[in-house]
């Protein structure tokens, strides 16, 4: 993710910010020019605005609804787009039942990382929005479970329902414990999810990458179900699973290996994008060793899956050694064996053939 400036200031800003610390202005997110603007009000007849001009430009935008009535969003909708919710949000199918306790702060934490991914999804050009009759829109459903009726987490023609109660971090971390994963969080939730809604997208009926998906992860006409009833009731995972997967989950199914092969290339190319905003460049000097190569972590270059892994490799070496620093666990809990990488060098040349922007 690109390093945002308030347009007044020019104080740095996260994607998430609504106001800027340092000089007060109202703040939002402009789809349209993929920036952090500083806001003024354009007042009306009736002394309220429901206008702003974004300070930089020439523009003027809306905040999109669910900013103004549920502050679960920052995002800004243009004045001449007639829809009372942003691009992000106008993909809710359901969002949870505000009249329950504690539904709100969940809803505002799924919508964070929902956002994230849809800044991702069209920072690498990827369709959300159908083109064909047969093409599901990406959308989301967010619910609880309710009394016998047990909310899965999971893809099903288009829409990615999540259980809210993933926004609990204590939930989530039993949860994790419990299926032995070293990561899990709500946006790889949402970018694992949306793997298999751009497997249906872009390979189910595509012959050439079909062909290809299936010389690279297996023939996922395997039944599924049994699939993962073997994963979880019989004995998970083989035990040479680290030589062939990039975590364990993904040994269970070739949907699920794609789907967490797809998730992976988003977590890289993410954080990738961050770390060149910032500027960062690795120079490591190991005590008592040789010298080592420094690599500068740069924005992901399209034309080379080469330069992604080489960039990539050394950045979560100084995140995970910094993270053991403070006590904590490890960032970045993977090795990337020789077929995790060739998994990911397909779903890097897939973006690429998919993407709706020019290169």
């Amino acid at each position: 993710m690109k390093l945002f400036t308030c347009t007044q200031c020019h104080q740095v800003v996260f994607f998430e910010s609504v106001t800027c610390v340092h000089c007060g202005q109202r703040l939002a997110y402009l789809p349209d020019s993929n920036a952090i603007a500083a806001l003024e009000p354009v007042y009306g007849g009736q002394g309220t605005a429901s206008l702003y001009h974004a300070i930089g430009t020439a523009n003027r935008y809306r905040l999109c609804e669910n900013a103004t009535q549920h502050s679960v969003c920052n995002w800004a909708v243009a004045e001449r787009d007639d829809n009372r919710l942003c691009v992000a949000c106008r993909l809710n199918r359901i969002i949870p039942d505000l009249r329950f306790e504690d539904a709100k702060e969940a809803w505002s934490r799924l919508e964070v990382a929902k956002h994230r991914l849809v800044y991702g999804l069209r920072e690498l050009g990827l369709p959300i929005a159908s083109r064909y009759q047969n093409e599901p829109d990406l959308a989301f459903v967010f619910a609880a479970d309710q009394a016998g009726q047990r909310v899965l987490t999971g893809h099903e023609q288009g829409v990615i329902t999540i259980n809210i109660a993933e926004a609990d971090a204590p939930f989530r971390e039993r949860i994790r414990e419990r299926l032995g994963e070293p990561f899990r969080t709500l946006l790889g939730h949402f970018r694992h999810e949306s793997g298999h809604y751009y497997w249906d997208r872009l390979i189910k009926r595509n012959g050439y990458w079909l062909a290809r998906f299936r010389a690279t992860f297996g023939d996922e006409r395997a039944d599924y179900a049994q699939a993962l009833k073997q994963h979880y009731e019989q004995g998970g995972p083989p035990a040479d699973w680290r030589q062939w997967f990039i975590s364990a989950y993904a040994s269970s199914h070739p949907w699920e290996d794609w789907a967490e092969s797809f998730a992976h290339y988003l977590h890289m190319v993410d954080t990738l994008d961050t770390a060149a905003s910032y500027g960062m460049t690795l120079r490591p000097s190991a005590l008592g060793g040789g010298q080592l190569d420094h690599t500068a972590a740069r924005k992901v270059d399209f034309g080379s899956f080469e330069e992604l892994v080489e960039a990539w490799v050394p950045l979560t070496l100084a995140l995970n050694s910094l993270n053991r620093g403070m006590g904590l666990q490890d960032v970045y809990p993977f090795v990337l064996s020789e077929p995790a990488t060739r998994k990911l060098r397909f779903v890097h040349e897939l973006v690429r053939s998919a993407s709706e922007r020019p290169r």
